[in-house]
């Protein structure tokens, strides 16, 4: 099991400790929290555990990890409706509730691995949808997620990527 700490000095300045290396890392606007909440788009702190992975087969190479690897097809979505009891979970689109598109026009999601944060047991309103993704464009902060560029996140599932420890600045 390999696990990697991100962390922040200044806010969004993350950096990803794994394989002793250090690696810049893409994080929420709302640089990282201890105590989140829906909506945020902060990063949770906490160790998070990588669940699964999603990948976009028209477009991307399945990854080569230990864990479950699906492709995506245009009918996937997480719902990020706090009201709703499939809330911060896997849904079939079209889904009654609020929920995010994980077949994206842009690449941010051509890689996503499912992090296990408040999903056991989940929590209505503490957060959903938190992805180890492809970083937006232009380099703009995550909504919440951690993103880091396609060869590095490859690299880290290949070799066992099995959690990271998100800590809140000092």
């Amino acid at each position: 099991m390999i696990r990697a700490i991100l962390q922040t000095n200044t806010g969004l300045d993350a950096q990803l400790h794994c394989i002793r290396e250090f690696m810049p890392a893409i994080i929420g606007a709302g640089g990282i929290k201890t105590r989140k909440i829906e909506g945020d788009h902060a990063t949770p702190a906490g160790i998070l555990p990588l669940r699964r992975v999603f990948y976009r087969a028209d477009r991307v190479a399945s990854p080569v990890c230990h864990l479950p690897v699906e492709p995506l097809s245009p009918l996937d979505g997480w719902c990020d409706d706090p009201a709703s009891p499939d809330y911060n979970r896997h849904v079939t689109l079209p889904h009654p509730a609020r929920h995010e598109r994980l077949w994206r026009e842009d690449h941010v999601y051509d890689i996503v691995v499912v992090l296990g944060y408040n999903d056991a047991p989940v929590h209505s309103g503490a957060g959903s949808a938190i992805f180890l993704h492809l970083p937006p464009k232009g380099g703009r902060p995550t909504e919440g997620c951690i993103a880091l560029p396609e060869p590095e996140l490859r690299r880290l599932l290949a070799a066992g990527l099995a959690e990271i420890e998100v800590r809140p600045p000092v």
